[in-house]
């Protein structure tokens, strides 16, 4: 050891209590055992970079040390030949490098400069090595990055969950818990007499036929029961297989409460048998999730398909937002509530529709009842307004003409009824009772021709939610025709992928050059703000549908859409990983944010102070935008803009 690295190590060893509580403050150190935090101390020496100075680079061939900034702001940057040199990341105190290149026993790729002065401590491949197999904290940092760092927020949101409501609650108990009785069950030729006195005998609601090898192959309930009664001709003595609902639906043990929440809800039923190995193993109830999770998901399903008049919907809405509440403070991620919300608004949407057709009357011509924007992608929030359409089926434009007229006087009450329920009208009368978009198939499919071949910048910011149709109410497999038409046009025509990257580009993430916040005030809000949704989630959105598009993807949700373009080989899958945890972070930070309105009587605002965060969340903020940078970054090189 040299004279300036014994001075550098001199350095640490004379204030080791210091330096700890300095590494306290940052994951993963805060999170590792003292024992561990104190031999990476020990380990350590100070080194100093002036400005501009490279820390590391890859001509200096396969990595020797592991760095954590002390003090001042690291820049990562390499060389592009089409865009020259580019800064891929900056990063300051409690921040560390090069893991990647470190654990691959490789140069780096990128080069590491001082941004500013700064003070490093510098850890020594063998040390590293030693700190990696003794701690599984700093271990798992290594190995996974930001991802561990979010499972920390998430551990958090549970710890304040259990502290609330206490242990019995989560959506994530596996079904296999919840099935602590065996099933009862009977064979398809037992008498619809006895499998009713057995489930009379064991008091449950319903009671699965099995064939000799204990496979489901039907369920009976006390539904299916109720409908036997009625029928006055019904025999008793039938066989059970003759009235049973053949080939139930189920899941397995290892599935979540969630999981069968969901599927409920959507299917409309209340038993999901539980199935390990082609065998029955379980029955879970709509009444042991209720039970378990205090919020009855499937019953308000059913309460909003069976509501008598759009009044009634009208204040099931405000259960929808207590239930929203209840799941944010249950600790429910992002992914889970925009599911559920959706569900919820789909269900709602439906009812609305029939409900306008008995009203109205029935216009005597089958239609699709479309959405677009964050409807069609499934990632709502409480806070919608309507982006809606009607398709339907004409052999020509006068029949098209006359079918049309048919609907919008329907469309528009539908619209109206839609309003009352809290669906906001569209500023821009994106609405099915716009003529223009009550459109036989041949009409959309021409419009969307037109999206394509004349696309300027101006009109693609009011055209891309468009390309995010799906079927909420009537036959999907004309909306499944026009989609498959779209991706065929968007996939041959590089000059309308390019402007939907540039497009892409406009919104840029709101992160400077030296990882510093670029915050910015809104209407009369005294602190400088960003916001989440616009500026954290649109890139990820954008990106994702334009990517989509163009490799012939038909998935609508962003989530969806990134892991199948990891799936296609047109992103890396460490980059589709980060991209995901980050979209669900920018997601839940913002619905936190709404919770937080909600209590305090405040308007709904995707805005967020990040000093209001704490540490962590911040950092992880940071981070999560950096992703959407790279994502942009990534459009840029390939699109050459």
């Amino acid at each position: 050891m040299d004279a300036f690295d014994q001075a550098g190590k001199t350095a640490v060893l004379q204030n080791i209590h210091g330096t700890m509580q300095f590494l306290q403050r940052f994951p993963p150190f805060n999170q590792m055992e003292n024992a561990h935090l104190a031999y990476l101390v020990e380990q350590c020496q100070l080194r100093f970079y002036a400005s501009g100075e490279s820390i590391i680079k890859p001509v200096d061939g396969p990595v020797e040390h592991f760095y954590i900034v002390k003090q001042g702001r690291v820049v990562g940057e390499r060389n592009h030949a089409a865009t020259g040199t580019e800064t891929t990341f900056e990063i300051t105190g409690g921040e560390c490098f090069p893991l990647a290149a470190l654990l691959g026993e490789r140069a780096t790729r990128t080069e590491h400069l001082a941004a500013e002065d700064t003070f490093c401590l510098q850890l020594n491949k063998a040390a590293f090595i030693r700190l990696f197999a003794l701690s599984e904290v700093f271990r798992d940092f290594a190995l996974r990055g930001v991802s561990s760092l979010l499972d920390q927020v998430n551990q958090q949101v549970q710890r304040r969950a259990v502290e609330t409501l206490g242990n019995q609650y989560s959506l994530n108990t596996r079904l296999g818990e919840l099935a602590m009785r065996h099933p009862v069950t009977c064979a398809p030729d037992t008498p619809v007499r006895e499998a009713v006195r057995l489930m009379h005998e064991q008091q449950v609601g319903s009671i699965v036929i099995v064939d000799e090898q204990r496979a489901p192959v039907g369920i009976f309930t006390l539904r299916d029961l109720r409908q036997v009664v009625a029928d006055a001709s019904a025999d008793f003595a039938a066989p059970i297989a003759a009235h049973m609902t053949a080939a139930p639906f189920y899941l397995s043990p290892q599935a979540s409460a969630f999981d069968a929440a969901i599927a409920m809800t959507e299917r409309h039923i209340a038993h999901v048998c539980l199935v390990q190995d082609q065998r029955l193993c379980g029955v879970v109830s709509e009444r042991d999730l209720f039970s378990l999770q205090r919020v009855d998901l499937v019953h308000l399903a059913r309460t909003i398909r069976h509501a008598a008049r759009v009044e009634n919907l009208v204040s099931l809405r405000g259960e929808i937002g207590q239930l929203v509440e209840r799941m944010l403070a249950h600790g429910a991620s992002s992914t889970q509530i925009t599911h559920i919300i959706t569900l919820l608004n789909d269900h709602t949407v439906c009812r609305v529709i029939e409900l306008a057709i008995q009203d109205k009357g029935d216009p005597g011509v089958p239609f699709s009842w479309l959405c677009f924007g964050s409807e069609g992608r499934r990632e709502q929030t409480l806070h919608t307004d309507q982006d809606n359409g009607i398709l339907f089926e004409a052999r020509d434009a006068a029949q098209a003409a006359e079918i049309r007229a048919r609907l919008l006087p329907l469309a528009q009450h539908i619209n109206q009824g839609l309003a009352q329920c809290g669906f906001t009208l569209c500023k821009g009368n994106i609405m099915a009772g716009n003529p223009e978009l009550c459109l036989s198939r041949a009409e959309w499919a021409r419009r969307f021709a037109a999206f394509i071949r004349e696309a300027t910048p101006e009109n693609l910011l009011a055209s891309s939610i468009y390309f995010d149709l799906r079927v909420v109410w009537g036959d999907e497999q004309a909306c499944e025709q026009l989609r498959q038409g779209i991706l065929d046009q968007v996939a041959d025509n590089r000059l309308f992928q390019r402007m939907m990257a540039a497009n892409a580009l406009r919104q840029r993430p709101p992160v400077g050059r030296f990882r510093e916040f670029v915050l910015t005030r809104s209407g009369n809000d005294k602190a400088a703000t960003l916001d989440l949704k616009v500026q954290g989630l649109t890139p990820f959105v954008d990106g994702a549908r334009l990517l989509a598009l163009a490799n012939g993807v038909h998935a609508n949700n962003t989530l969806e859409r990134l892991r199948q373009l990891v799936g296609k080989e047109v992103i890396d899958p460490l980059d589709g990983g980060a991209y995901e945890e980050a979209y669900h972070f920018i997601q839940q930070t913002r619905m936190q944010q709404h919770q937080l309105q909600t209590r305090q009587n405040l308007p709904y605002s995707n805005r967020v102070d990040p000093d209001s965060l704490n540490d962590l969340d911040r950092r992880i903020l940071r981070e999560s935008l950096r992703q959407a940078q790279r994502l942009q970054s990534s459009l840029a090189l390939r699109y050459q803009l």
